[in-house]
């Protein structure tokens, strides 16, 4: 089996409805913009899709460097593959998601060449896994305890906040939504990278003495250093390599500094599944957990199937009233996806990508 084209569908998003916020500093969620889809067809028949939220990054990038090097190739030669990517990247410097995404249309080939959904190609771990409430920020704290009421209504066991980039403030909220919910459901806290070493220690002891899971990307993941004297500072457990550059060498790097008591793996900023995997197997290796990052629910869902030392698919509560979607049950849990390779046909054809393909490949 060969390569014959690889091609990138442009196609015009929604804005989020409605439309919500991050902590101070960051812009909100995304109004309409153009998104696209990477298609790696063969001479077999088969095709592999990868949506991507940037479509005009991604298509410079693929008519530029990636077209050449993969028209020709083998697609089920992955490794090889992911390596030409990672030479690509020194001359290019890849925005952290196109080998994600590039990674993931090859696996959507090989699971369809293998008529297995992608988590069973990988071998398998489970059938369902729990979800958990990640919220966007919400205006008071009030309204962090109303969503967290509904969504432990929702059946979802666990929340974990995003929320203002004030360590004062947020400080008081994780201690206010500890009291109101008790101490038996776990709770996590996201900093999206808002603070400085002093501020992340100020919170972090906050979290400890409230029992919180775990503390996430409190600061830029530029420094390890920072990383280990904030883990010496404090008992919250770090998560840590959410979107530091680099996928599983950079997360050897924070677990031998011995600041992470567990790692972020996940498709869209770790390398595509064949990313993830490695940052999953050099986990258990320190007998860490690879909590999966939120976002692409196909791929990721495929991940939180096929490995081991993960506990939750993270599911963003992103309104007040809050939404469950069907990709959730009223047990709070996520279920395989059962057909062969990633499953993304029906998105496929929901966004009319195939017709718009049309006026991109060349004429039979």
């Amino acid at each position: 089996m060969r390569i014959t084209s690889v091609d990138v569908v442009l196609a015009e998003a929604p804005g989020a409805s409605p439309a919500f916020r991050w902590r101070d500093g960051l812009p909100g969620s995304d109004g309409p913009h153009t998104a696209g889809w990477l298609v790696v067809t063969t001479d077999e028949g088969l095709s592999g899709y990868a949506p991507c939220r940037r479509g005009p990054i991604l298509a410079d990038i693929v008519n530029r460097r990636i077209r050449n090097e993969f028209v020709g190739a083998d697609p089920l030669r992955r490794e090889w593959l992911w390596h030409r990517m990672w030479e690509l990247d020194r001359m290019e410097e890849f925005p952290i998601y196109v080998q994600g995404v590039v990674d993931d249309a090859l696996w959507d080939i090989a699971g369809k060449a293998a008529g297995l959904p992608v988590h069973k190609l990988i071998g398998g771990f489970r059938d369902s896994i729990p979800a958990y409430a990640s919220t966007v920020t919400f205006s008071s704290i009030a309204e962090y305890l109303d969503v967290a009421d509904q969504c432990l209504e929702l059946g979802f066991p666990a929340i974990k906040l995003h929320a203002w980039g004030d360590v004062n403030r947020d400080a008081e909220l994780c201690r206010a939504l500890r009291e109101h919910v008790g101490p038996d459901v776990p709770l996590m806290y996201d900093g999206s990278a808002g603070f400085d070493l002093l501020d992340a220690i100020r919170l972090g002891r906050v979290l400890t003495e409230h029992d919180y899971l775990w503390y996430e990307e409190p600061m830029r993941e530029f420094s390890v250093t920072a990383y280990r004297r904030l883990a010496e500072s404090v008992g919250v457990p770090l998560l840590v390599g959410e979107t530091s550059d680099g996928a599983h060498m950079n997360t050897a790097d924070f677990i031998a500094s011995g600041c992470a008591a567990a790692v972020r793996t996940g498709t869209y900023f770790r390398g595509g599944i064949t990313g993830s995997l490695r940052i999953a197997h050099l986990a258990d290796s320190f007998h860490l957990r690879a909590e999966v990052h939120g976002g692409w629910p196909l791929s990721n869902t495929h991940l939180c199937m096929a490995i081991p030392n993960t506990t939750y698919y993270e599911y963003l509560v992103d309104s007040n009233p809050v939404r469950r979607t069907a990709e959730v049950d009223e047990k709070g849990l996520v279920h395989a996806p059962t057909g062969p390779g990633m499953g993304y046909e029906d998105l496929w054809a929901a966004t009319g990508a195939p017709a718009a393909l049309k006026t991109v490949l060349p004429p039979a």
